[in-house]
């Protein structure tokens, strides 16, 4: 009997370029990664390949410091995770729930932060990203290495399209690195902040332009924030303004002076009765009878066939209606 021949390797890289494209179709983003480490070479098609495909990428500053890579349809995902842990080091998990699978990976640093830098800069040079996707930052994790954290998070990403802002400990005060982490980070889409700002006057300005801005705890806000404010939807989940504060903002939006692109605001009021009496008392508005029903736009991005309501109009004709409904009193404008 003769002895098993020895497996050759397979020249990939002598391959057409719409056969090699057709290959990196079927990688996982690990496995692109690992496949541009081989050589130079490996690593400049893999640059050039990468342009042709979709994947989305999301930073994490949290404990353990993480970074996602979404694929197509996120169908695909890979995490690399770094941990201190020897022990842990090039350790994978696997989970595959409703035909999603998710990878993570272990990469074992005594430095777990410079790790995360280098590897965050290499991800971007693989998949040709200047932008990312997510940003999810905990304000009260490494504490002492968050002005850096975010020093080369500016250096390193021209913008970020969703950032995400939480942190640990309510009692925390967080309110100077979110200030500075939200004038030197260029957030083009949605902000989502389950922050407890300590200060009423706190100097922190949000990004202008927004599609989405998310205060799930804006008790801290005041009136003249409010109109600093520039998004289509915004969802405030406590209510720190006076009825005379909103008094004032809804004429201001009557009179085209404030928030010229909102589509949507999500505030925390009781009922409909008590917001006309306590801040509607002086502006024209209109009941409209509950038979009536309109598709009206609605938190997340839906619409919704919506009974009733009551109507403010603004000068150019647009119309806003209040509905009161289960946790939700919205502005939907239309």
């Amino acid at each position: 009997m003769e002895p098993p021949r020895p497996l050759k390797s397979f020249p990939i890289l002598r391959l057409p370029f719409l056969v090699i494209k057709e290959v990196f179709k079927t990688m996982n983003p690990f496995e692109i990664i690992n496949f541009s480490m081989i050589s130079k070479r490996a690593k400049t098609i893999t640059k050039k390949k990468t342009f042709y495909l979709e994947y989305a990428i999301h930073f994490c500053v949290q404990k353990p410091l993480e970074i996602k890579i979404h694929g197509t349809n996120n169908l695909v995902s890979g995490h690399y995770l770094m941990t201190s842990d020897k022990q842990k080091d090039g350790k994978t998990l696997e989970d595959e729930r409703d035909g999603f699978i998710t990878r993570k990976v272990f990469k074992y640093s005594m430095d777990s932060i410079d790790e995360w830098k280098q590897l965050c800069k290499y991800v971007l040079e693989i998949f040709n990203k200047q932008t990312i996707d997510v940003l999810t930052v905990f304000m009260d994790v490494f504490v002492d290495q968050k002005i850096s954290i975010i020093d080369f998070l500016k250096t390193n990403v021209k913008s970020v399209n969703e950032c995400n802002l939480f942190q640990l400990g309510e009692n925390n005060n967080v309110d100077e690195h979110a200030k500075y982490l939200l004038e030197n980070i260029k957030i083009t889409n949605k902000v989502i902040s389950w922050l407890h700002i300590k200060n009423g006057d706190f100097a922190g300005k949000f990004p202008k332009n927004l599609k989405e801005l998310y205060l799930l705890h804006s008790e801290w806000m005041g009136y003249e924030k409010l109109l600093e404010i520039d998004s289509v939807q915004v969802i405030l989940g406590g209510n720190g303004i006076s009825n005379m504060g909103w008094n004032s903002f809804i004429k201001k939006w009557i009179a085209m002076e404030t928030h010229l692109n909102l589509e949507l605001l999500d505030i925390d009021f009781k009922s409909l009765e008590q917001f006309r009496a306590l801040v509607l008392y002086d502006i024209p508005h209109e009941v409209v009878d509950g038979s009536v029903k309109r598709v009206l736009k609605t938190t997340d991005n839906e619409t919704e066939e919506i009974s009733g309501g009551v109507d403010i109009r603004r000068i150019d004709g647009k119309t806003a209606t209040f509905v009161a409904r289960d946790f939700e009193f919205l502005m939907s404008v239309h």
